[in-house]
C-alpha cells in the first residue's frame, strides 16, 4: 500500500470514530451556554446576569419540560420554602384595589422598562381572576372565586402569600415567576395581589 493510500485510509478511520462518537450532555450543556450568553448583550436594566441559572432553573432545565423525578422536585422544592420571606408584621393580606392593578400591570422588568417605574405581576396573562376582565390566559388555572373556594383562613393566606413569593416552593418546576424570591414584586405589592385572591371583597370572590 502506497503511502498516499494510507494517508487517506487514516484519515477515513479518524472521520468514521468522529462520526460514532457523540459528544458528552455536559460539553452540549456548556457549548449550549456559551452560543446563549455571546447572542446576548447587556441593555438598560437586562444584565447578562439573567443568564446564570441556579440550582432550581439548572435541574428544571435537566427535566427538559418534563415533571421532574420524585426526588429532585422534592429537593426543588424544600430549598425553594426556605427561601419564603412572610412579613414581619404578621399581615398577610394588603388592599385588593392595589392588587387588581398590579395583576393587570406587565412592566417592569424588561430592557425597555424604566427601572424606576411601575413594575406588575401580568397575572391574567396566565390566569382568570376577576370577571369583569374577559381577556385572560389559561396557561395557569383559574384564579376565580380563589378565597370563597377555598376559605379565608390564615393557612390558605399563607398558602396565597408564598405561592406569589416563590412558587417552586410548592410546585417544581412551575412555569409561574418566583415574584418574591427574584426581587419582582414588593413585599407590599405581594400582600396586594393576596388580597386580590383573598379578600371577600375582591371581585375574583364574587
Amino acid at each position: 500500500m502506497t503511502a498516499r493510500r494510507i494517508l487517506f485510509a487514516a484519515l477515513f478511520a479518524a472521520i468514521l470514530v468522529g462520526c460514532a462518537t457523540s459528544p458528552s450532555d455536559d460539553r452540549i450543556s456548556v457549548d449550549a451556554s456559551t452560543m446563549l450568553k455571546s447572542s446576548f448583550k447587556a441593555r438598560g436594566q437586562a444584565g447578562l446576569d439573567r443568564l446564570d441559572q441556579d440550582d432550581t432553573q439548572r435541574l428544571c432545565s435537566e427535566a427538559a419540560g418534563k415533571t421532574p423525578p420524585r426526588e429532585v422536585a422534592e429537593r426543588i422544592e424544600k430549598q425553594n420554602l426556605a427561601t419564603i420571606q412572610y412579613p414581619a408584621d404578621g399581615k398577610l393580606v394588603g388592599d385588593w384595589k392595589n392588587g387588581e392593578k398590579i395583576a393587570q400591570e406587565g412592566r417592569g422588568k424588561q430592557y425597555s422598562d424604566d427601572p424606576a417605574g411601575p413594575v406588575g405581576g401580568n397575572c391574567y396573562a396566565c390566569h382568570q381572576l376577576a370577571p369583569q376582565e374577559v381577556a385572560y390566559g389559561t396557561i395557569g388555572p383559574s384564579l376565580y372565586r380563589f378565597g370563597k373556594l377555598r376559605g379565608y383562613g390564615i393557612e390558605m393566606q399563607r398558602y396565597a402569600y408564598g405561592k406569589i413569593f416563590n412558587s417552586e416552593a410548592f410546585a417544581a418546576c412551575s412555569t409561574m415567576p418566583r415574584f418574591g424570591h427574584n426581587g419582582i414584586l414588593s413585599e407590599q405589592q405581594i400582600k396586594d395581589v393576596t388580597a386580590l385572591l383573598m379578600d371577600p371583597a375582591s371581585p375574583v370572590n364574587q
